[in-house]
Protein backbone atom coordinates (compact mmCIF):
# COMPACT_ATOMS: atom_id res chain seq x y z
CA UNK A 1 0.00 0.00 0.00
CA UNK A 2 1.50 3.39 -0.99
CA UNK A 3 1.97 5.51 2.12
CA UNK A 4 1.41 8.48 0.53
CA UNK A 5 -2.02 8.08 -0.59
CA UNK A 6 -2.74 8.95 3.32
CA UNK A 7 -1.10 12.36 2.52
CA UNK A 8 -4.04 13.99 0.52
CA UNK A 9 -3.65 18.29 -0.37
CA UNK A 10 -1.13 20.03 -1.81
CA UNK A 11 2.09 18.03 -1.49
CA UNK A 12 4.51 20.93 -1.95
CA UNK A 13 3.07 22.29 1.25
CA UNK A 14 3.27 18.88 3.02
CA UNK A 15 7.55 18.88 1.95
CA UNK A 16 7.98 22.53 2.41
CA UNK A 17 6.76 21.95 6.09
CA UNK A 18 8.78 18.42 6.93
CA UNK A 19 12.04 20.29 5.46
CA UNK A 20 11.45 23.46 7.81
CA UNK A 21 10.89 20.75 10.75
CA UNK A 22 13.92 18.34 9.82
CA UNK A 23 16.45 21.90 9.38
CA UNK A 24 14.34 22.66 12.62
CA UNK A 25 15.73 19.54 14.73
CA UNK A 26 19.62 20.35 13.91
CA UNK A 27 19.29 24.41 14.45
CA UNK A 28 17.42 23.85 18.00
CA UNK A 29 19.99 21.16 18.97
CA UNK A 30 22.50 23.33 18.37
CA UNK A 31 21.63 26.17 20.09
CA UNK A 32 20.08 25.00 23.25
CA UNK A 33 24.32 24.15 24.17
CA UNK A 34 23.70 27.58 26.55
CA UNK A 35 20.46 26.56 27.62
CA UNK A 36 21.52 22.79 28.34
CA UNK A 37 24.24 23.55 30.44
CA UNK A 38 22.17 25.78 32.83
CA UNK A 39 19.26 23.62 33.41
CA UNK A 40 20.19 19.92 32.48
CA UNK A 41 23.89 19.61 32.76
CA UNK A 42 24.90 20.02 29.60
CA UNK A 43 22.04 17.45 28.14
CA UNK A 44 21.37 18.80 24.56
CA UNK A 45 19.56 15.37 23.59
CA UNK A 46 17.00 16.06 26.28
CA UNK A 47 16.06 19.47 24.51
CA UNK A 48 16.31 17.30 21.32
CA UNK A 49 14.14 14.51 21.50
CA UNK A 50 11.73 17.31 23.60
CA UNK A 51 11.45 19.29 20.25
CA UNK A 52 11.08 16.10 18.21
CA UNK A 53 8.17 14.64 19.79
CA UNK A 54 6.36 18.06 19.61
CA UNK A 55 7.22 17.72 15.72
CA UNK A 56 5.71 14.50 15.28
CA UNK A 57 2.59 15.56 17.61
CA UNK A 58 2.68 18.48 15.29
CA UNK A 59 2.65 16.23 12.33
CA UNK A 60 -0.60 13.78 14.04
CA UNK A 61 -2.42 16.95 14.81
CA UNK A 62 -1.69 18.34 11.02
CA UNK A 63 -2.38 15.10 9.44
CA UNK A 64 -5.49 14.80 11.64
CA UNK A 65 -6.86 18.18 10.88
CA UNK A 66 -6.45 18.15 7.10
CA UNK A 67 -8.97 15.05 7.40
CA UNK A 68 -11.77 17.21 8.21
CA UNK A 69 -13.95 18.28 5.97
CA UNK A 70 -13.03 22.27 5.82
CA UNK A 71 -16.39 23.40 6.39
CA UNK A 72 -16.49 22.32 9.44
CA UNK A 73 -14.40 24.93 10.97
CA UNK A 74 -16.91 27.35 9.99
CA UNK A 75 -19.23 26.23 12.94
CA UNK A 76 -16.38 25.23 15.31
CA UNK A 77 -14.96 29.04 14.82
CA UNK A 78 -17.91 30.34 16.78
CA UNK A 79 -17.03 27.98 19.74
CA UNK A 80 -13.40 28.57 18.91
CA UNK A 81 -13.88 32.57 19.75
CA UNK A 82 -15.95 31.91 22.45
CA UNK A 83 -13.91 29.87 24.33
CA UNK A 84 -10.86 32.10 23.14
CA UNK A 85 -11.53 35.45 24.84
CA UNK A 86 -12.20 34.18 28.28
CA UNK A 87 -8.82 32.65 27.65
CA UNK A 88 -7.33 35.37 26.90
CA UNK A 89 -9.24 37.18 29.91
CA UNK A 90 -7.57 34.56 32.32
CA UNK A 91 -4.02 34.94 30.45
CA UNK A 92 -4.17 38.68 31.34
CA UNK A 93 -5.69 37.86 35.02
CA UNK A 94 -3.36 34.74 35.72
CA UNK A 95 -1.36 34.00 33.44
CA UNK A 96 2.10 32.63 33.87
CA UNK A 97 5.30 34.70 33.19
CA UNK A 98 7.81 33.42 30.54
CA UNK A 99 10.43 36.12 29.30
CA UNK A 100 9.13 38.79 31.25
CA UNK A 101 5.04 38.90 29.91
CA UNK A 102 2.08 36.86 31.05
CA UNK A 103 1.46 34.98 27.53
CA UNK A 104 0.72 31.90 29.13
CA UNK A 105 -1.31 29.95 31.27
CA UNK A 106 0.03 27.17 32.93
CA UNK A 107 -1.88 23.50 32.86
CA UNK A 108 -2.26 21.91 35.92
CA UNK A 109 -0.25 19.04 37.36
CA UNK A 110 1.38 18.92 33.89
CA UNK A 111 3.97 21.24 34.21
CA UNK A 112 3.08 22.58 30.84
CA UNK A 113 2.16 25.91 29.40
CA UNK A 114 -0.08 27.45 26.77
CA UNK A 115 -0.27 30.14 24.60
CA UNK A 116 -3.74 31.39 24.52
CA UNK A 117 -2.68 34.17 21.75
CA UNK A 118 -2.04 31.18 19.58
CA UNK A 119 -5.16 29.48 20.05
CA UNK A 120 -7.34 33.03 19.57
CA UNK A 121 -5.55 33.57 15.89
CA UNK A 122 -6.62 30.78 14.18
CA UNK A 123 -10.34 30.97 16.23
CA UNK A 124 -10.37 34.52 14.88
CA UNK A 125 -9.37 34.21 11.06
CA UNK A 126 -11.76 31.04 11.02
CA UNK A 127 -14.37 33.36 12.17
CA UNK A 128 -13.40 36.20 9.91
CA UNK A 129 -13.38 33.96 7.10
CA UNK A 130 -17.24 32.60 8.15
CA UNK A 131 -18.96 35.87 8.91
CA UNK A 132 -17.84 37.01 5.42
CA UNK A 133 -18.94 34.41 3.86
CA UNK A 134 -22.48 33.38 5.24
CA UNK A 135 -22.89 37.50 5.55
CA UNK A 136 -21.63 38.62 2.36
CA UNK A 137 -24.88 40.83 1.20
CA UNK A 138 -24.82 42.57 4.57
CA UNK A 139 -20.79 43.99 4.03
CA UNK A 140 -21.60 47.15 2.45
CA UNK A 141 -23.30 48.73 5.61
CA UNK A 142 -21.05 49.70 8.14
CA UNK A 143 -22.99 48.81 11.28
CA UNK A 144 -23.08 45.57 9.85
CA UNK A 145 -19.27 45.39 9.52
CA UNK A 146 -19.17 46.62 13.31
CA UNK A 147 -21.13 44.55 15.05
CA UNK A 148 -20.38 41.19 13.32
CA UNK A 149 -16.80 41.59 12.15
CA UNK A 150 -15.10 44.58 13.81
CA UNK A 151 -16.35 44.18 17.46
CA UNK A 152 -14.95 40.40 17.44
CA UNK A 153 -11.67 41.43 15.86
CA UNK A 154 -11.07 44.29 18.82
CA UNK A 155 -12.22 42.04 21.49
CA UNK A 156 -9.36 39.67 20.40
CA UNK A 157 -6.87 41.67 19.48
CA UNK A 158 -7.45 44.26 22.35
CA UNK A 159 -6.86 41.11 25.20
CA UNK A 160 -3.51 40.10 23.36
CA UNK A 161 -2.22 43.55 23.36
CA UNK A 162 -1.31 44.39 27.05
CA UNK A 163 0.97 41.01 27.16
CA UNK A 164 2.25 40.50 23.01
CA UNK A 165 1.43 43.91 20.69
CA UNK A 166 3.08 42.26 18.24
CA UNK A 167 0.76 38.88 18.00
CA UNK A 168 -1.72 41.54 18.43
CA UNK A 169 -0.67 43.73 15.58
CA UNK A 170 -0.22 41.06 13.25
CA UNK A 171 -3.35 39.43 14.11
CA UNK A 172 -5.14 42.38 12.93
CA UNK A 173 -3.69 43.52 9.88
CA UNK A 174 -4.07 40.07 8.76
CA UNK A 175 -7.63 40.44 9.79
CA UNK A 176 -7.45 43.41 7.57
CA UNK A 177 -6.40 42.01 4.59
CA UNK A 178 -9.25 39.16 4.85
CA UNK A 179 -11.45 41.68 5.10
CA UNK A 180 -10.35 43.32 1.34
CA UNK A 181 -10.00 39.96 0.20
CA UNK A 182 -14.04 39.11 0.92
CA UNK A 183 -14.68 42.34 -0.92
CA UNK A 184 -15.52 45.00 2.43
CA UNK A 185 -15.58 48.34 1.02
CA UNK A 186 -12.03 50.10 1.37
CA UNK A 187 -14.41 52.98 3.17
CA UNK A 188 -15.18 50.84 6.18
CA UNK A 189 -11.70 49.40 6.67
CA UNK A 190 -9.65 52.30 6.86
CA UNK A 191 -12.15 53.23 9.25
CA UNK A 192 -11.36 50.44 11.14
CA UNK A 193 -7.79 51.05 10.87
CA UNK A 194 -8.56 54.97 11.92
CA UNK A 195 -10.60 53.31 15.36
CA UNK A 196 -7.90 51.26 16.20
CA UNK A 197 -4.99 53.73 15.83
CA UNK A 198 -7.03 55.83 18.15
CA UNK A 199 -7.70 52.93 20.89
CA UNK A 200 -4.07 52.73 20.49
CA UNK A 201 -3.15 55.81 21.17
CA UNK A 202 -5.75 56.76 23.50
CA UNK A 203 -4.42 53.77 25.40
CA UNK A 204 -0.81 54.66 25.40
CA UNK A 205 -1.66 58.32 26.94
CA UNK A 206 -3.44 56.30 29.66
CA UNK A 207 -0.77 54.18 30.51
CA UNK A 208 1.41 57.07 30.60
CA UNK A 209 -0.91 58.87 33.25
CA UNK A 210 -1.28 55.14 35.21
CA UNK A 211 2.06 53.41 34.58
CA UNK A 212 0.77 50.25 35.94
CA UNK A 213 -2.10 50.20 33.56
CA UNK A 214 -0.08 48.35 30.34
CA UNK A 215 3.20 46.99 32.12
CA UNK A 216 4.97 46.34 29.13
CA UNK A 217 4.55 49.94 26.84
CA UNK A 218 8.08 51.06 28.14
CA UNK A 219 9.56 47.78 26.74
CA UNK A 220 7.11 48.64 23.41
CA UNK A 221 8.36 51.96 23.17
CA UNK A 222 12.60 51.48 24.21
CA UNK A 223 12.91 48.60 21.71
CA UNK A 224 11.45 51.16 19.13
CA UNK A 225 13.38 54.07 20.16
CA UNK A 226 16.65 52.04 19.86
CA UNK A 227 15.77 50.78 16.73
CA UNK A 228 15.48 53.93 15.36
CA UNK A 229 18.59 55.29 16.94
CA UNK A 230 21.61 56.17 14.96
CA UNK A 231 24.67 52.98 15.37
CA UNK A 232 26.54 55.76 17.43
CA UNK A 233 23.80 56.56 20.29
CA UNK A 234 22.56 53.13 20.74
CA UNK A 235 22.70 52.19 24.21
CA UNK A 236 24.74 48.50 23.77
CA UNK A 237 22.62 47.47 27.11
CA UNK A 238 19.58 47.73 25.08
CA UNK A 239 20.15 47.06 21.91
CA UNK A 240 22.45 43.47 22.81
CA UNK A 241 20.06 41.31 21.13
CA UNK A 242 19.84 43.05 17.63
CA UNK A 243 23.99 43.44 18.27
CA UNK A 244 24.69 39.67 18.72
CA UNK A 245 22.34 38.78 15.83
CA UNK A 246 24.04 40.73 13.71
CA UNK A 247 27.82 39.68 14.63
CA UNK A 248 26.33 36.01 13.83
CA UNK A 249 24.95 37.10 10.57
CA UNK A 250 28.10 38.74 9.23
CA UNK A 251 30.39 35.88 10.94
CA UNK A 252 28.70 33.54 8.78
CA UNK A 253 29.34 34.79 5.73
CA UNK A 254 28.17 33.36 2.39
CA UNK A 255 29.10 29.46 2.81
CA UNK A 256 28.09 30.06 6.84
CA UNK A 257 30.46 28.13 9.87
CA UNK A 258 29.43 24.49 9.52
CA UNK A 259 26.50 22.46 11.66
CA UNK A 260 26.84 22.83 15.11
CA UNK A 261 29.61 25.44 14.87
CA UNK A 262 27.92 28.52 15.89
CA UNK A 263 29.68 30.77 18.77
CA UNK A 264 27.12 33.90 19.04
CA UNK A 265 24.64 30.93 20.85
CA UNK A 266 26.41 31.46 23.66
CA UNK A 267 25.48 35.20 23.90
CA UNK A 268 22.25 35.21 22.04
CA UNK A 269 19.63 35.76 25.03
CA UNK A 270 17.05 32.67 22.68
CA UNK A 271 19.03 31.32 20.20
CA UNK A 272 16.77 28.88 19.88
CA UNK A 273 13.64 30.63 19.56
CA UNK A 274 13.02 34.17 18.67
CA UNK A 275 17.22 34.15 17.00
CA UNK A 276 17.18 31.11 15.47
CA UNK A 277 17.25 32.58 12.44
CA UNK A 278 20.55 34.06 12.87
CA UNK A 279 21.80 30.88 14.37
CA UNK A 280 20.86 29.12 11.19
CA UNK A 281 23.02 32.43 8.95
CA UNK A 282 25.44 31.41 11.18
CA UNK A 283 26.13 27.58 10.29
CA UNK A 284 24.51 27.61 6.88
CA UNK A 285 25.41 30.76 5.38
CA UNK A 286 23.97 33.53 3.87
CA UNK A 287 22.66 31.76 0.50
CA UNK A 288 21.72 28.63 1.95
CA UNK A 289 20.45 29.55 5.27
CA UNK A 290 18.94 32.62 4.66
CA UNK A 291 17.98 32.40 1.30
CA UNK A 292 16.57 28.93 1.58
CA UNK A 293 14.63 29.72 4.16
CA UNK A 294 13.05 32.79 2.86
CA UNK A 295 12.45 30.71 -0.30
CA UNK A 296 10.90 27.90 1.16
CA UNK A 297 8.50 30.55 3.16
CA UNK A 298 7.65 32.32 0.05
CA UNK A 299 6.72 28.84 -1.52
CA UNK A 300 4.11 28.12 1.34
CA UNK A 301 2.39 31.43 0.84
CA UNK A 302 2.25 30.75 -3.00
CA UNK A 303 0.89 27.98 -1.96
CA UNK A 304 -1.28 28.76 -0.46
CA UNK A 305 -2.41 31.50 -2.57
CA UNK A 306 -2.99 28.72 -5.01
CA UNK A 307 -5.04 26.20 -2.56
CA UNK A 308 -7.21 29.64 -1.88
CA UNK A 309 -7.63 30.56 -5.19
CA UNK A 310 -8.69 27.45 -6.82
CA UNK A 311 -11.22 26.55 -3.65
CA UNK A 312 -14.84 26.77 -4.80
CA UNK A 313 -16.10 28.28 -1.59
CA UNK A 314 -16.09 31.00 0.07
CA UNK A 315 -15.35 30.17 3.47
CA UNK A 316 -12.35 28.01 2.11
CA UNK A 317 -10.60 30.96 0.10
CA UNK A 318 -10.45 33.24 2.63
CA UNK A 319 -9.63 30.17 5.11
CA UNK A 320 -6.52 29.25 3.22
CA UNK A 321 -5.46 32.24 2.51
CA UNK A 322 -5.89 34.04 5.90
CA UNK A 323 -4.06 31.00 7.77
CA UNK A 324 -1.27 30.98 5.15
CA UNK A 325 -0.63 34.78 5.46
CA UNK A 326 -0.59 34.84 9.03
CA UNK A 327 2.24 32.01 9.31
CA UNK A 328 4.45 33.36 6.32
CA UNK A 329 3.87 37.36 7.40
CA UNK A 330 5.12 36.22 10.93
CA UNK A 331 7.79 34.12 9.33
CA UNK A 332 8.50 37.36 7.62
CA UNK A 333 8.64 39.69 10.83
CA UNK A 334 10.82 36.94 12.73
CA UNK A 335 13.37 37.27 10.26
CA UNK A 336 13.07 41.02 9.51
CA UNK A 337 14.31 41.29 13.23
CA UNK A 338 17.27 38.63 12.85
CA UNK A 339 18.84 40.90 10.41
CA UNK A 340 17.56 44.34 11.85
CA UNK A 341 15.28 45.32 9.50
CA UNK A 342 12.23 45.50 12.28
CA UNK A 343 12.09 46.11 16.06
CA UNK A 344 12.64 43.11 18.44
CA UNK A 345 9.03 41.71 18.61
CA UNK A 346 9.31 38.31 20.34
CA UNK A 347 7.67 36.45 17.36
CA UNK A 348 8.98 32.75 17.31
CA UNK A 349 9.96 31.19 13.09
CA UNK A 350 6.47 29.11 12.36
CA UNK A 351 7.65 25.22 12.65
CA UNK A 352 12.19 26.23 12.88
CA UNK A 353 12.14 28.11 16.61
CA UNK A 354 11.71 25.48 19.40
CA UNK A 355 8.33 25.76 21.56
CA UNK A 356 5.02 23.58 22.04
CA UNK A 357 2.72 25.86 21.43
CA UNK A 358 3.60 27.83 18.28
CA UNK A 359 4.70 24.32 16.54
CA UNK A 360 1.16 22.70 17.66
CA UNK A 361 -1.04 25.28 16.28
CA UNK A 362 0.82 26.27 13.24
CA UNK A 363 0.69 22.58 12.35
CA UNK A 364 -3.09 22.65 12.98
CA UNK A 365 -3.32 26.21 10.68
CA UNK A 366 -1.59 24.52 8.02
CA UNK A 367 -3.77 21.24 8.16
CA UNK A 368 -6.69 23.64 7.47
CA UNK A 369 -5.32 24.49 4.30
CA UNK A 370 -4.53 21.53 3.67
CA UNK A 371 -7.73 20.28 4.23
CA UNK A 372 -8.98 22.96 1.45
CA UNK A 373 -6.84 21.44 -0.75
CA UNK A 374 -7.66 18.13 -0.06
CA UNK A 375 -11.64 19.25 -0.76
CA UNK A 376 -10.60 20.87 -4.36
CA UNK A 377 -8.84 17.78 -5.26
CA UNK A 378 -11.92 15.74 -4.72
CA UNK A 379 -13.99 17.89 -6.45
CA UNK A 380 -10.85 17.75 -9.72
CA UNK A 381 -11.09 14.17 -9.44
CA UNK A 382 -14.94 13.87 -9.53
CA UNK A 383 -15.10 15.98 -12.68
CA UNK A 384 -12.67 14.07 -14.44
CA UNK A 385 -14.22 11.01 -13.74
CA UNK A 386 -17.57 12.45 -15.05
CA UNK A 387 -15.76 13.95 -17.91
CA UNK A 388 -14.31 10.57 -18.83
CA UNK A 389 -17.88 8.60 -18.29
CA UNK A 390 -19.42 11.63 -21.01
CA UNK A 391 -16.37 10.68 -23.26
CA UNK A 392 -17.01 6.79 -22.82
CA UNK A 393 -20.99 7.28 -23.82
CA UNK A 394 -20.38 9.40 -27.03
CA UNK A 395 -17.55 6.81 -27.63
CA UNK A 396 -19.73 3.71 -27.20
CA UNK A 397 -22.63 5.33 -28.66
CA UNK A 398 -20.76 5.74 -32.07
Amino acid sequence: MNIFSYFKGDRVIWMIVLLLSLLSLLAVYSSVVTLAYKHHSGDTEYYLFKHGKIIVLGFLLMWLTHRIKFTYFSRISQIALLISIPLLLYTLVKGANLNNADRWIAIPGTGLTFQTSDFAKIALIMYVARILTVKQMEMKEYKKVLIHVMLPIFAVCGLILPANFSTAALLFTTCMIILFIGRVPIMHILKTIGMAISGFSLLIALSAASPGLLPRVDTWKARIVEFFKGEEKKDPNKSFQANQSKIAIATGGVVGKGIGHSTQRNFLPHPYSDFIFAIIIEEYGSVIGGGGILLLYLILLFRGIRVASKSGKTFGTLLAFGLSFSLVFQAMINMAVAVNLFPVTGQPLPFLSMGGTSILFSSIAVGIVLSVSRATEKEEEAAEKETDEVKGGEFATA
